[in-house]
């Protein structure tokens, strides 16, 4: 495969975004001097999860399922501004998490799903906490990392490619040193043969109980058998099997440690122990030694939550108080299945929770919730423990929430899951607040449509820089704060694409319709063999070949009709289906061999096609 090279040099880090950020300070940023900030990020969350969103979408403090708990969110939006129609550009947490550190759209970063990828590709851009370490910054990491670009080098791999100053990792650093909860994962010899699958569970005694799931060396054993039932029968664990994929996931049940023991709990406690330690020399909880924050710096403070990702388990005294309440199941039948094209139906198929029983739908929604309600208790904790900070170092702060790296369904389109096109797997919501309240109104609520591909602008833009500048054109986002006060324009969509599951798909959203279709004939990751070939197929092949879904909003807000194959609305998704396809298949799309340094495709067949309107013409749209 010839590579292709785009005609622009690599980024210069350093001195050119020192410089912006001196010169763009007081304009660009609206505060006197760089602020403080905190990024918190959750895995799997749904936004009625938080009572401040319910009540500024539907009028009330339950979700639409029932009762929910979110005094340190709706604290944090009370000070700031809520963004309630936020949505992400993958609903998976790489290719998502890759979209929010770089303001690039998957189909731009040609992360589609869980590519090792790396920097050493021409079109590849800074993440964030590289841009701002390069403006001054002191960087850290707490929990999931989000930067989803690895070290290049002979059998790559999962690393920190020096992108922060310190890293504390959910997995790494705490779980496999013996702090966390209950956990799975790959199970090695000493010599690091692999063994096979394995789950730990921890316990506030300090034992751990280890069983195999899996065995590469035979057949499960009669203690793991049995050790393992005893662990699901003493933590009430509610396990995927109605699934049509991973089986063992852990839909439910009650933590084996207490509230201020769980993995997320000592994720924020090392967050809280680097602040305290600012400028001195310490010991992680695992006896690591490390050094503070330096305290003439400002701090960009990233906390990954892990939860109410799977294994969703909250600690008993939480889970206990939402055990006390029913909730609505969504509703779901074979004439809404029945309306979905293949390629969503194998979604279904792979991630169907239908057939579980009543009680058990009750727990996954239950125990969901309170994970929810125990994560914002945390939160809450490390954003007091960050505001002291800030007020003792004399320096303003902004705090950006992004309420899920992407949604989760827990009955919506017959899933328990994300990787949908739907609501459930798509939408989610940021709070944004400020010491500074001219630069980030209090109590405000933001309507109008918004991207996970707008963090990284909101970022930099409070740290300083120019988003304007050269050295950021490649940002396919907007400034929330320029959103907030009308320097950017409104967009007539969102949009966004996966590949994993149902293999590879693209969606657009508008404020009342939702559409989504297969972009390539083939399924699985892209092969070397395969960069760049048959891209207009999205836009030729016949049209049941595409697999094309489409909801009136207005007529079916809980997405179970698709009505993409309805005469009625058939011009209508010929609309959507040229307007999606040309920008993600058109509009400067990257495909990447991402095992060789430099070898891509860029498909540009459509430049300037993501032009943020519809414009549907009126007779395509049925009364």
């Amino acid at each position: 495969m010839k590579t292709v090279r785009y005609l622009f040099s690599r980024l210069f880090l350093g001195a050119v975004y020192v410089a912006h950020a001196s010169a763009g300070a007081a304009v660009a940023g609206g505060l006197d001097e760089p602020p403080n900030i905190l990024w918190v990020v959750t895995d799997d969350h749904r936004a009625d999860s938080l009572r401040t969103y319910n009540q500024a979408v539907f009028g009330t403090d339950d979700s639409p399922l029932g009762y929910v708990e979110s005094p340190s969110a709706d604290r944090l939006a009370a000070e700031g501004t809520l963004f309630t129609n936020a949505f992400c550009n993958s609903p998976v947490c790489a290719p998502s998490r890759a979209a929010l550190q770089t303001g690039r759209y998957p189909f731009r970063t040609g992360h589609y799903a869980f590519e090792l990828t790396h920097q050493e590709p021409d079109f590849v851009r800074p993440v964030v906490p590289q841009v701002l370490r390069g403006a001054g910054y002191a960087t850290a990491s707490f929990g999931k990392a989000d930067s989803y670009i690895y070290r290049w080098g002979p059998g790559q791999g999962f690393h920190n490619a020096g992108f922060w100053d310190h890293q504390v990792h959910f997995k790494n650093e705490l779980q496999k040193q013996g702090f966390g909860d209950l956990f799975g994962n790959t199970a090695y010899g000493d010599n690091w043969e692999r063994l096979g699958t394995a789950e730990w569970v921890h316990r506030p005694d300090g034992t751990v109980t280890q069983y195999f799931m899996s065995r590469v060396d035979g057949p499960l054993t009669d203690e793991d058998r049995a050790t393992r039932a005893a662990v699901e029968k003493e933590f009430d664990l509610l396990r995927s099997y109605t699934r049509g994929g991973n089986r063992n996931l852990i839909l439910g049940g009650v933590n084996p440690m207490p509230a201020d023991k769980t993995v997320d709990a000592r994720v924020v406690d090392a967050f809280k122990a680097h602040l305290w330690n600012a400028g001195q020399d310490y010991e992680t909880v695992w006896g690591k030694p490390v050094t503070g924050p330096d305290p003439g710096k400002p701090v960009l403070m990233h906390l990954g939550m892990h939860l109410p990702h799977t294994p969703v388990l909250p600690p008993r005294s939480v889970r206990d108080r939402f055990r006390e309440h029913t909730y609505a199941v969504p509703a779901f039948d074979d004439e809404e299945l029945a309306k979905l094209p293949p390629q969503l139906q194998r979604v279904y198929q792979q991630m169907r929770a239908d057939n579980m029983t009543p009680a058990e739908k009750q727990q996954a929604i239950q125990d969901y919730y309170a994970f929810c309600a125990h994560g914002d208790a945390l939160i809450g904790d490390a954003i007091d423990a960050f505001k002291a900070y800030s007020t003792q170092q004399g320096r303003p702060w902004l705090i950006l929430y992004t309420v899920g790296d992407h949604g989760w369904h827990l009955g919506e389109q017959g899933i328990e899951a994300k990787f949908g096109p739907w609501q459930q797997s798509l939408g989610g919501a940021v709070i944004m607040a400020s010491s500074d309240k001219s630069l980030v109104p209090a109590g405000e609520v933001y309507r109008g449509l918004m991207e996970y591909v707008d963090v990284a602008p909101t970022l930099y833009q409070a740290a300083g820089l120019d988003t304007a500048a050269p050295e950021l054109d490649h940002l396919d986002g907007h400034s929330l704060t320029d959103l907030l006060h009308g320097r950017s324009a409104p967009r007539d969509y969102a949009l966004g694409e996966i590949n994993l599951v149902g293999g590879p798909r693209a969606y657009l959203v508008s404020d009342r319709f939702r559409f989504s279709m297969r972009t390539r004939p083939f399924d699985g990751p892209v092969t070397a063999d395969m960069l760049g070939k048959k891209i207009k197929w999205g836009l030729t092949a016949p049209v049941k070949k595409v697999d094309l879904a489409l909801y009136d909003l207005k007529h079916d807000p809980l997405e179970r009709n698709n009505v993409a194959d309805d005469p009625a609305y058939r011009g209508l998704a010929a609309f959507f289906r040229d307007k999606l396809g040309r920008i993600v298949l058109g509009d400067g799309r990257i495909e990447c061999d991402w095992s060789q340094a430099n070898t891509y495709a860029l498909s540009d067949f459509a430049p300037g096609a993501d032009d943020k309107k519809l414009e549907i013409p009126a007779e395509l749209i049925p009364d």
